[in-house]
């Protein structure tokens, strides 16, 4: 176990959902059960059967991508394990720039140490599956990554231009080369540059250049990397995709249902489900965009300017099923319908999405797999130890101050000599006895006059509270490095007030940590507490 091991409601915007849905334990009496197929760190899943018809179909589409991506034998192995049977440990992400911000590792590294524990525990094969989101169009979002520089966080963005399709399909242009300088400059030429400019190149596309990416970091674990955006896999995940047409009121009137009974519990859905809207979306033929598939009132439906039947759909979902892409609630049952999935390893926003996918997968595949959370940590490299150290400060003092300067006040404090301390603390102290004496006293004699006390003596205790800031800016001000530490300590570990995790691109660590990294967070993602760990190096 990680020795530093802080609960999740340490990090910020962590919502009651999730909250609720970690802390769920074998004799919990709650709905919450029932939507997410076990409970965090549960056993209970391993031994369920799961398993799809057309194992063979799909080992035959994933062993091609396996060697389109460039995996090697054990990746290889984990298709033939599927065909015979084996069970998926499945997580995804979208295809951001340079493999995308550190939780992508983490989602890895969790889904391989579960499906190893679950082979362990069974004796049952089970493969670890990324599942690339390549049909997502939010381009602004992938299109980018943080990379800490020497003061602050520097975003590298290549400028793609997309038409509102498949982002994955777009090519990385010739816009590639400067950002890998840029890239390579802030990752001090490490070795994993190298691997960034054989995939990033001008001709690759961002999900052919991300799988790469990761088939590479993770070829030692097997682990397969899956595109499913074309014809093939469409074609096996076909009938979640028909049922979202010919079963479009009944799914829709469950979702309502279940909004009301997330708002009755004190939660909130994730997605707004309007009526009249669908699951679905719908790439035009001519443009390649992929637009929204709304319901209208006379039983035909409308995307973009066109309207059609559903004899219409169904006969585009017969010919080429690539051209529907699932929204977020039924893209995780397409997924299952495609994959034989014992457990998906999801973040706090993925699993409060299950929430509601949870009526979806009862309805169109009659079974719900584990979802199960990824593992969550921030990584503490040598150098910023030994100055979190010298400071006494620990990561929860950094997500408490929120800020550079705040830390930098802090340590002001914490700095001033001890005899200065204790003038003030004796000071403030006095102050806040004689003031609460005082304006009881005057309370009791009027209300009014207790009122108008009660003000005065928080103007005393504002400039109380204010000499105190004052001695611990001369501090700083004594000290010019406590500023250059706060700001190298919030950086690398909390930059811009939200988790590492979220924000510095994976390929950052990799650089920082070396090739041991993979190996060291598949280990900790074995041992994962509950909560928000500390990696040290």
């Amino acid at each position: 176990m990680s020795p530093e091991c802080y609960p999740m409601s340490v990090l910020p915007h962590i919502s009651k959902l999730y909250g609720d849905y970690l802390a769920m334990g074998g004799d919990a009496d709650t709905p919450l059960r029932g939507w997410y197929g076990a409970e965090p760190l549960g056993a209970g899943w391993m031994g369920r059967e799961v398993g799809v018809a057309h194992s063979s179909r799909l080992a035959d589409l994933l062993k091609d991508q396996v060697r389109e991506f460039g995996g090697g034998a054990a990746a290889l192995a984990n298709v033939e394990r599927l065909r015979n049977g084996a069970h998926a440990v499945v997580t995804g992400q979208q295809v951001g720039l340079f493999g995308g911000p550190q939780l992508t590792l983490l989602k890895a590294a969790t889904a391989i140490a579960r499906a190893k524990e679950a082979e362990k525990v069974t004796g049952k094969a089970h493969v670890p599956v990324f599942w690339l989101a390549s049909e997502d169009h939010d381009l602004a979002e992938v299109d980018q990554v943080s990379l800490p520089g020497k003061k602050e966080l520097e975003t590298l963005r290549l400028g793609l231009r997309g038409h509102g399709g498949e982002v994955g399909k777009i090519l990385l242009g010739d816009g590639v080369e400067n950002a890998l300088d840029q890239a390579s400059e802030l990752l001090g030429y490490a070795p994993v540059c190298d691997l960034l400019r054989e995939f990033y190149r001008p001709d690759a596309t961002l999900a052919g250049a991300f799988a790469r990416l990761m088939t590479r970091i993770f070829e030692e674990y097997g682990l397969v990397v899956m595109d499913a955006a074309g014809q093939g896999f469409h074609a096996l995940g076909v009938s979640a995709l028909r049922a979202a047409i010919e079963r479009a009121d009944e799914l829709e009137r469950a979702l309502l249902a279940r909004t009301e009974e997330l708002e009755r519990l004190g939660y909130h859905a994730q997605v707004l489900v309007k009526s009249g809207a669908s699951l679905l979306f719908l790439v035009d033929e001519r443009t390649g965009e992929r637009l929204p598939l709304r319901r209208l009132a006379d039983e035909r439906w409308k995307s973009g300017a066109r309207t059609y039947s559903v004899a219409e759909l169904l006969e585009i979902l017969e010919t080429t099923p690539e051209r529907f892409s699932p929204n977020a609630l039924l893209r995780p049952v397409f997924q299952d319908t495609i994959l034989p999935t014992a457990a998906y390893i999801g973040g706090p926003a993925e699993i409060a999405y299950f929430a509601q996918s949870a009526v979806l997968y009862e309805r169109i595949l009659g079974r719900l797999p584990a979802v199960l959370p990824r593992f969550s940590g921030t990584m503490i490299a040598p150098a910023v130890e030994t100055v979190m150290s010298q400071h006494e400060v620990s990561l929860k003092d950094l997500f408490d101050a929120k800020t550079p300067e705040e830390l930098t006040q802090r340590l002001g404090a914490r700095a001033m000599p001890i005899e200065a301390k204790r003038k003030i603390a004796a000071a403030g102290n006095a102050l806040d006895e004689e003031l609460g004496s005082l304006t009881g006293y005057l309370g009791s004699l009027d209300e009014s006059l207790g009122r108008s006390a009660e003000v005065s003596a928080n103007k005393m205790r504002y400039q109380m509270n204010r000499l105190r800031r004052m001695a611990a800016r001369y501090e700083v001000q004594k000290e010019a490095s406590l500023a250059k530490h706060a700001g190298v300590m919030m950086l690398q570990l909390f930059p811009d007030g939200h988790p590492q995790e979220r924000i510095i691109g994976g390929v950052w660590f990799l650089g920082q940590w070396g090739s041991g990294l993979v190996d060291r967070l598949v280990l900790e993602a074995a041992q994962m507490c509950l909560g928000h760990s500390v990696i040290r190096g």
